[in-house]
């Protein structure tokens, strides 16, 4: 991987940059688009290609369970078993594990658990996770850490933290040991990315809430020179501004000439402030999910379009939108489409979101490279908090 800062704002620490990996080069800031089960869901592939996304997220814990690692291993890898060229980043499946606490149990060897879908017992370690994405060939790997809820006690965040770094060492060492961070190579089963060599492995930052936590899991992480890394247990149901104050004083702990990935983030008001805070990459489901309940992105804030006022309004989701939902259907036909429960309106609308999400993304990197960040961040949230769409 290569990574090469190409812009900065004056005013923020806002930056653009060129990450180059196996499957092509990604311009960051870069929100990726969340395929949990090798699907951006109800988006075909190659609508993604052309809206200029290059790089999406999978879950490995979703994809070991079902279909597994021999039916994707059996197709080549991920790429070729979705039919996507351009990067994966895979999830470990730690938030997934942090979701289902009723049904796991964490020991410094592993997570033991039982499956969501049939009941079934299975065991991931930092070791068998970062093979699963071996096979998975993903361009950039998670390593297996410990999430833990908004205001957990400092003592269970402790332990959190000393797993997750426990976990940290022993990820790093069986990815070497599968040749990550030399220019080639042996890889495991798929073998990992273009040319055979692994993916990239990112070290996650945990600590809850504690900026002494959060400080003490930057330093042991940094000083075991991944090549690039995460802040984790963000977005977790704090409020907004506890979020904003813990990205301030967590952010500015990981190396600046790395790239930088804030995991669980896509609504615009939190996009911006990691922006601002110099992120380089961020996921969340959040653009697909709410398409998907008739809740589209404007420039005037969320519309729902299931409302009655939509009935016989012939206008698009947003008359400043370029994407191909707005430029041939109405508000009036997409409440139809979601009234009748037809799969069309989900498709749509998720379509549209999602473009909606790459063209701010791209505003948002020409606005660092012409050094007013600070002021289109300003003019877009405020027309998005106090429009009508």
């Amino acid at each position: 991987m290569k990574f090469r800062i190409t812009g900065r704002d004056r005013r923020t620490d806002a930056r653009t940059a060129d990450v180059e990996l196996a499957h092509g080069h990604v311009h960051t800031p870069v929100f990726m688009p969340v395929g949990t089960n090798a699907t951006v869901k109800a988006v075909p592939v190659e609508d993604l290609e052309d809206m200029g996304v290059r790089i999406i997220l999978a879950n490995a814990y979703h994809l070991y369970l079902r279909p597994g690692t021999g039916v994707i291993g059996a197709a080549g890898g991920l790429h070729s078993f979705m039919a996507w060229k351009g990067n994966i980043l895979t999830d470990s499946g730690g938030f997934q594990i942090f979701s289902l606490a009723p049904f796991r149990r964490i020991e410094s060897e592993g997570v033991f658990f039982r499956s969501h879908i049939d009941g079934s017992g299975h065991a991931l370690t930092p070791e068998s996770v970062v093979g699963i994405q071996l096979v998975l060939g993903s361009d950039v790997m998670m390593p297996l850490d410990v999430c833990t809820p908004y205001g957990v006690p400092r003592e269970q965040a402790i332990s959190a933290l000393e797993i997750t770094t426990e976990w940290a060492v022993r990820s790093l060492a069986a990815w070497r040991r599968a040749g990550g961070g030399t220019a080639g190579g042996t890889g495991a089963g798929a073998g990992g990315t273009a040319g055979g060599a692994p993916g990239e492995l990112f070290g996650i930052v945990q600590g809850n809430f504690y900026p002494d936590l959060r400080r003490r899991s930057a330093e042991e992480l940094c000083a075991m020179d991944f090549p690039g890394y995460a802040l984790g247990g963000l977005s977790v149901g704090e409020e907004f501004s506890a979020f904003i104050d813990m990205l301030g004083s967590s952010s500015g702990l990981l190396p600046a000439e790395k790239p930088r990935y804030l995991m669980g983030i896509g609504s615009p008001d939190f996009i911006l402030a990691a922006v601002e805070a110099g992120i380089d990459l961020f996921d969340c489901v959040y653009p697909t999910r709410i398409a998907r309940n008739a809740l589209a992105m404007t420039r005037l804030g969320p519309l729902n379009l299931r409302l009655a006022k939509n009935e016989r309004d012939q206008r698009p989701i947003d008359p400043e939108c370029g994407c191909s939902t707005c430029r041939r259907f109405s508000r009036s036909y997409l409440r139809h489409m979601f009234k009748c429960k037809e799969i069309m309106g989900a498709v749509l609308a998720t379509h549209h979101n999602l473009f909606f999400i790459q063209d701010l993304m791209a505003g948002i990197r020409r606005s660092i490279d012409a050094g007013r960040f600070s002021a289109f961040k300003h003019e877009f949230l405020d027309r998005y908090t106090r429009g009508e769409p």
